[in-house]
């Protein structure tokens, strides 16, 4: 369980709204490599109007009604913490109109600077003795998260200078 006080990497399930719905006229969203398609989003109780969030989505199949994407969720300023746990609704919004439905399936904490938390180990428990013949492991298990190397990769774009908004 994750309460949102900062930026958070999901991953899940999203489910585009179609026009009938009041989703996108122009149906799901054509992303390529090097764009994100970007939007406000909110987490039900919360509305659009007292729940705003900055969402940024990738990975998912151009012009797909369902499809598998990451994202990023941004809480704006001054919004109260708000609860992202698997299995939770994210309702992606342009404006205050929904146009699509994300599940999560993942959340990972994000600092800062992009990359992501790791929460610390837990202290062992009492663990049976282990054989002198038994191996020792030398690496961790492989466990791979796409949206954390995919948003903390560079691109020649992170060098640049960044610029006030000037809103």
């Amino acid at each position: 369980m994750v309460m949102m006080t900062g930026s958070l990497a999901v991953s899940g399930m999203m489910v585009w709204l179609t026009p009938q719905q009041g989703g996108r006229v122009s149906g799901p969203p054509e992303p390529d490599y090097d764009y994100d398609y970007t939007a406000t989003a909110y987490l039900p109780p919360r509305t659009a109007e007292d729940g705003q969030v900055g969402v940024a989505l990738r990975r998912f199949a151009p012009g797909a009604w369902r499809t598998p994407a990451e994202g990023i969720l941004v809480p704006a300023k001054g919004n109260r913490a708000q609860q992202v746990i698997p299995g939770c609704i994210v309702v992606v919004t342009e404006g205050v109109r929904p146009v699509g439905l994300l599940t999560v399936e993942e959340v990972h904490v994000l600092a800062p600077d992009g990359t992501p938390v790791v929460p610390a180990a837990a202290a062992p428990v009492d663990t049976p003795p282990v054989a002198a013949d038994t191996p020792t492991p030398t690496d961790p298990p492989y466990r791979h998260s796409t949206a954390a190397s995919r948003w903390t990769s560079r691109h020649a774009s992170d060098d640049v200078p960044s610029e006030p908004a000037g809103v």
